[in-house]
């Protein structure tokens, strides 16, 4: 919301082939989906919004682009390919955020992250929001953010309160009959088993 206000309210027109707001999430899903959310949000709004990812036709996305975008939710490879096709420039991007920045990791978009950033203006506003903090998260993190505000709902590895957790060792044969047993001698309700 804090966005769609902004980007209605400050700065010049977005230029042709250019985005003000650049959202990177993992999955062609997700693009729909907080695609979806900026255009529900932004219904009122003199805010363009788009979707880009792979597996379906660059051409309609880059006719889509020649406008300029002011939100572009993207998937970073073909957020690339657009960039290297000319048809997205980046001078006028003013935010960047993040979305499952650790699913962008573990997918393997290590690399294509590195060139996004190296493409972006020096000078921008970049949201991360992940999950899980890993050391590779913290990383990225500190190479983008400066004197970054953190907010974290709970301590790093620490499980919620009402789920209790124990180990039991047992020989493998055994295993099924002793899940069953505790299972009915304890009544659960749910239980998670590894």
């Amino acid at each position: 919301m804090p966005l769609l206000q902004r980007l209605s309210t400050e700065g010049p027109p977005v230029n042709a082939n250019s985005v003000r707001v650049l959202v990177l999430v993992p999955t062609r899903e997700l693009a729909e989906q907080v695609h979806a959310s900026f255009r529900e949000y932004g219904e009122h709004l003199p805010v363009s919004t788009y979707a880009a990812y792979g597996g379906v036709s660059i051409n309609p996305q880059m006719m889509k682009l020649r406008k300029g975008i002011d939100v572009l939710v993207a998937t970073p490879g073909r957020l690339l390919d657009l960039h290297r096709q000319n048809a997205v420039k980046f001078s006028q991007v003013q935010t960047l955020v993040l979305d499952e920045a650790d699913r962008m990791l573990d997918l393997g978009f290590s690399n294509e992250l590195n060139a996004v950033f190296a493409a972006l203006p020096k000078r921008l506003q970049t949201l991360l929001f992940s999950a899980t903090f890993s050391d590779e998260i913290r990383a990225m993190a500190g190479k983008l953010l400066v004197q970054p505000l953190s907010i974290e709902i709970s301590p790093r590895n620490t499980t919620v309160k009402s789920v209790k957790q124990w180990v039991v060792p047992v020989d493998k044969k055994l295993k099924t009959d002793l899940f069953c047993h505790l299972l009915k001698t304890n009544r659960w309700g749910q239980v998670l088993v590894l």
